[in-house]
């Protein structure tokens, strides 16, 4: 009897909690980074706005590990009840084009919800290299096949990628240099080990304000109002050249419609206020709002390019 009762009660406030509005509690947003990085702070960002406007608290899981794929995993597999969201990086996209075989699919096991913010790269060389512009870069890379090199922070990271789009589109040939981490690529650009590295425009300015590097170009396919004075890579002889760091909010696939305008909207509304726009761009990011079916074309254009790059390149992670 006991057990019918307390069967009963759970049915009904089950029942109860999906009769009312959503939110009715508290939203999980998973990161799969560690604290600290850009796919951290966009979500730290909007959590609290969220909170605020739809009267339920919106809290941070992060779950580093794998290159993002314990936390992508971890909300494939939760309910598809507006419960937990994940907040993806442009990484996400490059999972598929570098394993075999992972946990998830991307485009199966989950609703886009809204592209949020883009974060351009800088593409940046040491004082030492003969090039003013990116124009005369590629020009001397093309008469120095393999002489020049660049840094990234590590084997299939968005940098490389970025960097193996360069190489295809200019057709030129420089020699790839892993690091452990960005930060220890931008300080083998600056103290000349090295001669190139993409990187965010806030990590690049000090540096470049210091005389330590010289940006030479935006990787945005327009310029980019964080630096409006920085010609695009496309103005720079390198026609199509379009790639960015981006974030965006996901759903567990079959999550409600409803669900999914609701947070949509409320999306659109927190990045449109003049001090997240603010705020945003003080950390190198800039709004780049995307309707739920707008960012899955974009998820499955990204995946697709990121196939053939690795595929031209030969990149081999497993």
């Amino acid at each position: 009897m006991k057990i019918i009762t307390l069967t009963l009660l759970l049915v009904a406030t089950t029942a109860n909690l999906y009769a009312q509005p959503y939110p009715a509690k508290p939203v999980r947003f998973m990161v799969g980074f560690a604290p600290g990085g850009a796919a951290d702070i966009t979500a730290r960002a909007l959590a609290p706005k969220l909170s605020e406007l739809l009267g339920q608290q919106f809290y941070i899981e992060n779950r580093p590990g794998a290159g993002g794929m314990l936390g992508t995993d971890a909300a494939a597999k939760s309910p598809p009840d507006g419960y937990t969201l994940l907040l993806m990086p442009a990484a996400d996209a490059i999972q598929p084009a570098v394993r075999r075989k992972l946990p998830y699919d991307l485009m199966r096991d989950f609703t886009p919800v809204a592209r949020v913010v883009s974060g351009p790269w800088f593409l940046v060389v040491h004082p030492s290299v003969p090039a003013r512009s990116a124009r005369e870069f590629v020009a001397l890379a093309r008469k120095n096949p393999g002489k020049l090199n660049y840094a990234t922070s590590g084997i299939s990271s968005s940098a490389h990628l970025t960097a193996e789009l360069l190489k295809s589109l200019a057709k030129i040939d420089i020699v790839h240099v892993p690091f452990k981490g960005i930060v220890e690529g931008m300080t083998g650009v600056a103290g000349g080990e090295v001669d190139l590295i993409f990187a965010s425009i806030p990590s690049s300015l000090p540096l470049r304000n210091a005389g330590r590097v010289r940006a030479l170009a935006v990787t945005t396919a327009e310029r980019t109002p964080l630096a409006p004075d920085m010609p695009t890579l496309n103005e720079s002889g390198v026609p199509g050249y379009d790639r960015t760091g981006w974030y965006g909010v996901l759903a567990p696939a079959g999550t409600a419609r409803e669900i999914v305008t609701r947070l949509h909207s409320a999306i659109v509304k927190i990045v449109n206020l003049h001090e997240m726009r603010e705020a945003f761009m003080r950390q190198g990011l800039e709004p780049w709002l995307a309707a739920p079916e707008a960012f899955g074309e974009f998820i499955r254009g990204e995946i697709a390019q990121n196939i053939k790059l690795v595929k031209a390149a030969g990149i081999k992670v497993e």
